[in-house]
Protein backbone atom coordinates (compact mmCIF):
# COMPACT_ATOMS: atom_id res chain seq x y z
CA UNK A 1 0.00 0.00 0.00
CA UNK A 2 0.78 3.63 -0.80
CA UNK A 3 2.41 4.73 2.67
CA UNK A 4 0.56 8.87 1.87
CA UNK A 5 -2.59 6.75 0.97
CA UNK A 6 -2.28 5.33 4.00
CA UNK A 7 -1.83 8.45 5.75
CA UNK A 8 -4.76 10.03 4.19
CA UNK A 9 -6.78 7.04 5.28
CA UNK A 10 -5.95 7.33 8.57
CA UNK A 11 -6.72 11.36 8.27
CA UNK A 12 -10.01 10.43 6.72
CA UNK A 13 -10.57 7.91 9.72
CA UNK A 14 -10.01 10.94 12.31
CA UNK A 15 -11.92 13.91 10.84
CA UNK A 16 -15.25 11.52 10.36
CA UNK A 17 -14.60 10.41 13.98
CA UNK A 18 -14.36 13.67 15.28
CA UNK A 19 -17.30 15.01 13.22
CA UNK A 20 -19.41 12.41 14.99
CA UNK A 21 -18.01 13.40 18.41
CA UNK A 22 -18.93 16.57 17.73
CA UNK A 23 -22.45 15.36 15.85
CA UNK A 24 -23.02 14.13 19.26
CA UNK A 25 -21.52 16.77 21.69
CA UNK A 26 -24.46 20.01 19.64
CA UNK A 27 -27.16 17.42 20.04
CA UNK A 28 -26.18 17.06 24.04
CA UNK A 29 -25.48 21.04 24.36
CA UNK A 30 -28.64 21.99 22.54
CA UNK A 31 -30.58 20.54 25.38
CA UNK A 32 -28.54 20.04 28.82
CA UNK A 33 -26.47 23.14 28.04
CA UNK A 34 -22.35 23.30 27.21
CA UNK A 35 -21.83 22.78 30.79
CA UNK A 36 -23.97 19.91 30.78
CA UNK A 37 -21.00 18.36 28.29
CA UNK A 38 -18.50 16.38 29.37
CA UNK A 39 -15.69 13.89 28.07
CA UNK A 40 -17.35 11.23 30.17
CA UNK A 41 -20.67 12.03 29.03
CA UNK A 42 -19.54 12.29 25.43
CA UNK A 43 -17.92 9.03 26.17
CA UNK A 44 -20.89 7.43 27.29
CA UNK A 45 -22.81 8.58 24.46
CA UNK A 46 -20.69 7.44 22.00
CA UNK A 47 -19.44 4.21 23.65
CA UNK A 48 -15.73 5.51 23.02
CA UNK A 49 -12.87 5.26 25.96
CA UNK A 50 -12.63 8.64 27.72
CA UNK A 51 -8.45 8.32 26.78
CA UNK A 52 -9.64 8.96 23.24
CA UNK A 53 -11.82 12.14 23.32
CA UNK A 54 -8.97 13.43 26.02
CA UNK A 55 -6.79 12.97 22.61
CA UNK A 56 -8.85 14.68 20.14
CA UNK A 57 -9.83 17.90 22.90
CA UNK A 58 -7.63 17.65 25.68
CA UNK A 59 -9.86 19.61 28.03
CA UNK A 60 -13.52 20.20 28.83
CA UNK A 61 -13.22 23.81 27.66
CA UNK A 62 -11.63 22.78 24.47
CA UNK A 63 -14.60 20.48 23.97
CA UNK A 64 -16.96 23.23 24.21
CA UNK A 65 -15.57 25.43 22.21
CA UNK A 66 -15.05 22.50 19.10
CA UNK A 67 -18.82 22.40 20.25
CA UNK A 68 -19.88 25.82 19.45
CA UNK A 69 -17.84 26.03 16.25
CA UNK A 70 -19.61 23.03 14.79
CA UNK A 71 -22.85 24.07 15.95
CA UNK A 72 -21.68 27.65 13.77
CA UNK A 73 -20.83 25.48 10.61
CA UNK A 74 -24.43 24.01 11.15
CA UNK A 75 -26.20 27.17 11.49
CA UNK A 76 -24.25 28.75 8.39
CA UNK A 77 -25.11 25.47 6.30
CA UNK A 78 -28.70 25.73 7.45
CA UNK A 79 -29.41 29.54 7.05
CA UNK A 80 -26.58 31.41 5.77
CA UNK A 81 -25.32 29.60 2.54
CA UNK A 82 -29.26 28.33 2.17
CA UNK A 83 -30.69 32.23 1.86
CA UNK A 84 -27.58 33.57 -0.50
CA UNK A 85 -29.39 31.43 -3.48
CA UNK A 86 -31.97 34.21 -3.25
CA UNK A 87 -31.37 37.13 -5.76
CA UNK A 88 -29.37 40.36 -3.97
CA UNK A 89 -31.42 43.17 -2.73
CA UNK A 90 -34.82 42.25 -0.30
CA UNK A 91 -35.42 38.87 -1.56
CA UNK A 92 -32.18 37.65 0.02
CA UNK A 93 -32.96 39.92 2.91
CA UNK A 94 -36.31 38.11 3.45
CA UNK A 95 -34.68 34.74 2.83
CA UNK A 96 -32.23 34.87 5.51
CA UNK A 97 -34.89 36.25 7.97
CA UNK A 98 -37.16 33.15 7.03
CA UNK A 99 -34.41 30.62 7.30
CA UNK A 100 -32.89 31.60 10.91
CA UNK A 101 -36.99 31.35 11.65
CA UNK A 102 -37.37 27.56 9.80
CA UNK A 103 -33.94 26.50 11.23
CA UNK A 104 -35.49 27.01 14.93
CA UNK A 105 -38.71 25.88 13.67
CA UNK A 106 -38.06 22.66 12.30
CA UNK A 107 -35.61 22.24 15.06
CA UNK A 108 -31.97 21.39 13.21
CA UNK A 109 -30.29 21.03 16.80
CA UNK A 110 -32.56 18.89 19.46
CA UNK A 111 -33.42 21.92 22.01
CA UNK A 112 -33.73 24.48 19.31
CA UNK A 113 -31.89 27.56 18.41
CA UNK A 114 -28.09 26.53 19.54
CA UNK A 115 -27.15 29.65 19.70
CA UNK A 116 -30.30 31.50 21.93
CA UNK A 117 -29.33 28.56 24.46
CA UNK A 118 -25.70 28.97 25.06
CA UNK A 119 -26.09 33.09 24.83
CA UNK A 120 -28.23 32.42 27.73
CA UNK A 121 -26.28 29.93 29.27
CA UNK A 122 -22.86 32.03 29.00
CA UNK A 123 -24.08 35.61 28.73
CA UNK A 124 -22.94 36.31 31.99
CA UNK A 125 -20.14 33.88 32.51
CA UNK A 126 -16.57 35.79 31.01
CA UNK A 127 -14.36 33.69 29.45
CA UNK A 128 -13.20 31.97 25.97
CA UNK A 129 -16.86 30.31 25.41
CA UNK A 130 -19.05 33.12 25.78
CA UNK A 131 -16.70 35.06 23.46
CA UNK A 132 -16.45 32.58 21.15
CA UNK A 133 -20.55 32.37 21.14
CA UNK A 134 -20.63 36.15 21.02
CA UNK A 135 -17.98 36.19 17.78
CA UNK A 136 -20.19 33.83 16.15
CA UNK A 137 -23.18 35.72 16.57
CA UNK A 138 -21.92 39.03 16.04
CA UNK A 139 -20.91 37.80 12.50
CA UNK A 140 -24.22 36.63 11.50
CA UNK A 141 -25.61 40.30 13.14
CA UNK A 142 -23.25 41.72 10.33
CA UNK A 143 -24.84 39.53 7.54
CA UNK A 144 -27.79 40.84 8.40
CA UNK A 145 -26.70 44.55 8.60
CA UNK A 146 -24.96 43.78 5.08
CA UNK A 147 -28.30 42.88 3.44
CA UNK A 148 -30.07 45.42 4.63
CA UNK A 149 -27.33 47.82 3.22
CA UNK A 150 -27.02 45.85 0.30
CA UNK A 151 -30.62 46.37 0.27
CA UNK A 152 -30.54 50.09 0.21
CA UNK A 153 -28.36 49.86 -2.74
CA UNK A 154 -30.08 47.80 -4.71
CA UNK A 155 -33.27 50.74 -4.22
CA UNK A 156 -35.25 48.15 -2.53
CA UNK A 157 -34.98 49.89 0.79
CA UNK A 158 -35.13 54.15 2.21
CA UNK A 159 -31.53 54.98 2.31
CA UNK A 160 -33.03 56.92 5.81
CA UNK A 161 -33.85 52.92 6.94
CA UNK A 162 -30.52 52.76 10.11
CA UNK A 163 -29.22 49.17 8.61
CA UNK A 164 -28.48 47.98 12.57
CA UNK A 165 -31.36 49.02 13.81
CA UNK A 166 -33.80 47.44 11.65
CA UNK A 167 -31.28 44.14 11.85
CA UNK A 168 -31.48 43.85 15.29
CA UNK A 169 -35.46 44.23 15.35
CA UNK A 170 -35.07 41.74 12.62
CA UNK A 171 -33.27 38.94 14.65
CA UNK A 172 -35.56 39.88 17.89
CA UNK A 173 -38.16 38.77 16.11
CA UNK A 174 -36.37 34.94 15.43
CA UNK A 175 -35.31 34.88 18.83
CA UNK A 176 -38.70 35.58 20.47
CA UNK A 177 -40.08 33.08 18.23
CA UNK A 178 -37.69 30.36 19.15
CA UNK A 179 -38.16 31.49 23.26
CA UNK A 180 -41.70 31.04 22.76
CA UNK A 181 -41.71 27.72 20.80
CA UNK A 182 -39.36 26.10 22.95
CA UNK A 183 -40.73 27.24 26.41
CA UNK A 184 -44.78 27.18 25.57
CA UNK A 185 -44.45 24.86 22.91
CA UNK A 186 -46.25 27.78 20.52
CA UNK A 187 -45.67 27.06 16.87
CA UNK A 188 -48.11 29.76 16.13
CA UNK A 189 -44.98 31.79 17.72
CA UNK A 190 -43.38 31.41 14.16
CA UNK A 191 -46.44 32.50 11.97
CA UNK A 192 -46.24 35.79 14.31
CA UNK A 193 -42.49 36.08 13.97
CA UNK A 194 -43.17 35.99 9.90
CA UNK A 195 -45.99 38.58 10.13
CA UNK A 196 -43.58 40.71 12.33
CA UNK A 197 -40.47 40.51 10.13
CA UNK A 198 -43.00 41.11 6.90
CA UNK A 199 -44.42 44.48 8.30
CA UNK A 200 -40.98 46.10 9.35
CA UNK A 201 -39.60 45.71 6.62
CA UNK A 202 -42.62 46.18 4.52
CA UNK A 203 -42.73 49.52 6.92
CA UNK A 204 -38.72 49.97 5.67
CA UNK A 205 -39.10 49.24 2.02
CA UNK A 206 -39.32 51.28 -1.63
CA UNK A 207 -42.77 48.78 -2.28
CA UNK A 208 -43.98 46.54 -0.36
CA UNK A 209 -42.31 42.47 -0.19
CA UNK A 210 -44.16 39.25 -0.93
CA UNK A 211 -41.95 36.83 0.55
CA UNK A 212 -42.33 33.17 -1.20
CA UNK A 213 -44.25 31.66 1.30
CA UNK A 214 -44.40 30.56 4.69
CA UNK A 215 -44.23 27.20 6.58
CA UNK A 216 -47.35 25.37 8.55
CA UNK A 217 -47.20 25.52 11.88
CA UNK A 218 -46.00 22.22 13.83
CA UNK A 219 -47.44 21.89 17.14
CA UNK A 220 -44.43 21.04 20.20
CA UNK A 221 -45.96 19.18 22.77
CA UNK A 222 -47.12 21.42 26.02
CA UNK A 223 -44.08 21.23 28.62
CA UNK A 224 -45.37 18.94 31.79
CA UNK A 225 -45.29 20.30 35.19
CA UNK A 226 -42.77 19.27 37.29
Amino acid sequence: MDPARKVDGRVERGERTRRQILDAAVDIASVEGLEGLSIGRLALKLDMSKSGLFAAFGSKVDLQLATVDHAAEIFVEQVVRRAMAAPRGLPRLWALCDAKLDYSQKEVFRGGCFFAAASAEFDGRPGPVRERIAGHMKRWLEALVGAVQRAQREGHLRPDVDAAQLAFELDSYAMGANWAYQLFGDAAAFDRARSATKARIDGAAVRPVRPSGSRSARRKPAARGG
